[in-house]
């Protein structure tokens, strides 16, 4: 059966689900939940009038995780599902690390009317882990119950074990009283759940459970231990919206714990007058934010648990109302309206070069003034035009604002904070200079940020947007790396077409046990291979087939990087030498010094494994494109091909923010007899402004130079004797405490090849 006839037959299976409780329908085959990835024949698919879900039983399931998963979930609204909002809400059973797997299975325990009941097993290593999903007449929620039993002879300590939402769009409200936290205790949370939401629509995970959040509350964990033999189980739940509105998972949470609750209610309107069509009223408790609701026609209403809170009001593009205060008892009715709210006003600006008025692409971010909680009511991040370089009009909350304005990422130029007063209904004109301290290009040195996501999976940024982040950020090559997906190429060949600049096209295959870049990826490139049961070398043999010629090994030493599942003897084949570089990544600073120390090590034996680095930005609005970043120094024309070549022979070098610029380029081998004096040169320099420099010789600090005069930028000169030393390599500090290190100088002896100069 084709996809569009499964998703008639699936249509016309919903058309009663009109009415209230209306039959719970399984749905095989291919899912009628449009953009979802349940695609196979044996999958399943089910609905009522809120919601449909989807399990992967045939089709695989993101980031290598075995199939019987829940991969898709959507709104159903007047009988039609909506678009899929997640790429994963389901069961893991220790944190994002290796699953050793070895069989799955799908039972359909009962079909409806009135209930749908789906059991799937899994294995863990020894641990058998068994899902019932259940949808109910009638009902907004998916029930989850999974057991997880430890059939193995010895004890589990220490798991993170728990139910996650991975939403696919939108935006993410933490658990509430967590905002903030990325990996940590959960005792403060003021409800154990978390909503995944847009304008159109909400998805929530409750979790009774929870002890621990993870991936800043996307993972709703219990930390435990399964003793041999023993059980434990975890209960939640899905509920699905069709609206922004979190005044139902609120209600829900009464219902599921018996609160007791009141109602409060009231009128929102403008300083005109004006009743807002659809105003939203936040509600805070113990000065963090605990839900809002979605007005309509100028009034809301929504019932909260007994206790004290602050509410306040607002609006698209509006300011927000003064806090009231609400006393909430069992029972009580209290009213607050508002009346207090600006309408919008606008503001332009126009970002050029000081020095040449060159209009430049810039990131422009509210440093201080009002950013929406509800982020469908504005962004906090914006960016200049595509077609329009330097140019932005926006039209927001009326009030005080410091904006910071950046042209380089803080990389090429510091960033200028402009201070301005937005008035409702007038327009203020605002034009910035930046002045640009380094041009790297100019000397052939091109910059990547080589680890950066679209909109596949759960990455939420639109390819327009991803090139108006990367411009912005100063860099030259755009590049794209989404999981185990080539979507996005074709789009992104046409944007940077448009704007004359490269596109380094690649993938992250994404086992459980380990991820991994591989570029560039010619025109209609497909990954074919099963990343939950591929092993090491299968994994970078379809890298290979694919047509990539660098294989990038991603964040190793996180729970489920490459290097970290080696070493516990889960990554399925053991150590596999075929890579060719080895990832910087922003978002794990501290692991920084172990993959030096691993490369560094690779050098000492003589390997040619290079540096290369990454920021993993799935949100420009709130990561920062190259934020870390790969310098290559490609000496003739810059192309993706010139520019991956260059790199993959090291010469190159990774950054947060200082800029190297060596006589002679890294990655290159200079001849040099034992005993015979050697002179190494470089031009350092960042906008923060230098600190130290160490050169580093075999893995060992061999000079260090401080700079207590904190220049921008500096000329040094080392004379070292050759041998023992076989390499050198730098390492450079900001006063901003950001650094960058280098790919090697290779030191070799007299009569060897010698490389061209990069100065």
């Amino acid at each position: 059966m084709s996809c569009r006839l499964t998703l008639l037959v699936a249509l016309a299976l919903l058309a009663p689900l009109t009415h209230a409780r209306a039959a719970v329908r399984v749905i095989a085959g291919p899912t009628p939940i449009p953009g979802g990835n349940a695609r196979a024949g044996g999958d399943l698919t089910v609905a009522n009038e809120h919601l449909a879900f989807a399990l992967a039983v045939e089709s695989p399931v993101p980031y290598g995780v075995p199939r019987g998963a829940l991969i898709d979930l959507a709104p159903v609204t007047h009988g039609v599902i909506g678009r899929d909002r997640v790429v994963f809400a389901d069961f893991i059973p220790n944190n994002w690390s290796a699953w050793p797997n070895t069989y799955q299975h799908v039972e359909v325990l009962e079909r409806g009317p009135e209930r749908a009941r789906i059991r799937s097993v899994r294995d863990f290593g020894a641990v058998r882990l068994e899902t019932l999903y259940t949808l109910r007449a009638g009902s907004d929620q998916i029930e989850l119950r999974t057991t997880m039993t430890n059939e193995g002879a010895a004890a589990l300590p220490d798991l993170r074990s728990g139910l996650t939402l991975w939403p696919s769009s939108g935006y993410l409200f933490p658990v509430p009283g967590l905002a903030g936290i990325t990996d940590g205790d959960a005792r403060a949370a003021l409800a154990r759940r978390v909503s995944a939401y847009d304008a159109d629509w909400t998805v929530t995970l409750h979790a009774p459970y929870l002890d621990h959040v993870g991936s800043g509350s996307r993972d709703l964990f219990q930390r435990h231990t399964l003793a041999a033999g023993a059980s434990r189980t975890f209960t939640g739940s899905l509920q699905v919206g069709s609206r922004g509105d979190l005044a139902p998972v609120v209600a829900a949470d009464i219902a599921a714990q018996h609160l007791s609750s009141g109602s409060v209610q009231g009128q929102v309107s403008g300083t005109d007058g004006k009743v807002l069509a659809q105003p939203v009223v936040v509600v805070e408790k113990d000065g963090a934010a605990y839900a809002w609701v979605l007005g309509a026609q100028g009034r809301y209403r929504m019932r909260l648990p007994a206790g004290e809170y602050q509410l306040y009001a607002t609006a698209e593009g509006y300011s927000r109302s003064k806090a009231v205060g609400l006393k909430v008892t069992a029972g009580s009715a209290a009213m607050r309206s508002f009346s207090d709210i600006a309408a919008p006003g606008g503001i332009s600006f126009a970002v050029s070069d000081a020095r040449n008025a060159r209009a430049l692409d810039a990131r422009v971010s509210i440093a201080a003034g009002y950013q929406p909680l509800v982020q469908f009511l504005g962004h906090r991040t914006f960016f200049t035009e595509l077609d329009a370089p330097g140019q932005l009009s926006l039209r927001i909350a009326p009030g005080h604002y410091v904006f910071d304005v950046s042209a380089g990422g803080g990389v090429l130029a510091a960033s200028v904070p402009v201070r301005a007063e937005v008035r409702s209904g007038a327009d203020l004109p605002e034009r910035v200079g930046i002045e640009v301290l380094f041009d790297p290009r100019a000397e052939h040195w091109y910059a990547a940020d080589l680890h950066h996501h679209a909109d596949q999976a759960e990455a939420v940024t639109p390819p327009p947007q991803l090139v108006r982040s990367q411009l912005a950020a100063g860099l030259d090559v755009l590049f794209v790396s989404d999981h185990d997906s080539t979507a996005n190429h074709e789009a992104l060949r046409r944007l940077a077409a448009a704007r004359g600049v490269p596109f380094l096209p690649g993938i992250e295959l994404s086992p459980s046990w380990g991820h991994f870049n591989a570029y560039p990826l010619p025109r209609g490139a497909q990954p074919a291979i099963d990343m939950s049961t591929a092993s090491v070398s299968e994994v970078l043999r379809e890298a290979r087939r694919m047509g990539a010629s660098i294989v990038q090994v991603n964040h190793p030493f996180i729970p489920f990087g490459y290097f970290s599942s080696v070493a516990k003897g889960v990554a399925p084949g053991g150590f596999d030498p075929g890579f060719d570089l080895v990832e910087v990544n922003s978002s794990v600073p501290k692991d920084d010094a172990q993959v030096l120390q691993r490369v560094w090590g690779y050098w000492n034996e003589g390997k040619h494994y290079y540096l290369s680095a990454g920021s993993d930005t799935h949100d420009v609005w709130n990561e920062v494109s190259g934020r870390v970043r790969t310098y290559v120094y490609v000496p003739g024309a810059l192309t993706a091909e010139t520019f991956a070549d260059n790199l993959k022979q090291g010469h190159a070098y990774v950054t947060y923010g200082p800029l190297i610029f060596p006589a002679v380029s890294f990655g290159t081998q200079l001849q040099a007899a034992p005993g015979e004096a050697l002179a190494l040169a470089f031009r350092v320099a960042s906008v923060a402004k230098l600190r130290q420099v160490q050169l580093i010789g075999d893995g060992e600090v061999r000079e260090t130079r401080d700079f207590p005069q904190a220049p921008l930028s500096a000329e040094l000169r080392f004379t070292r004797t050759a041998a023992p030393d076989r390499w050198y390599a730098l390492v450079v500090e900001d006063q901003a405490g950001r650094r960058a290190y280098s790919d090697p100088i290779w030191i070799g002896p007299a009569g060897a090849p010698k490389e061209s100069s990069s100065r």
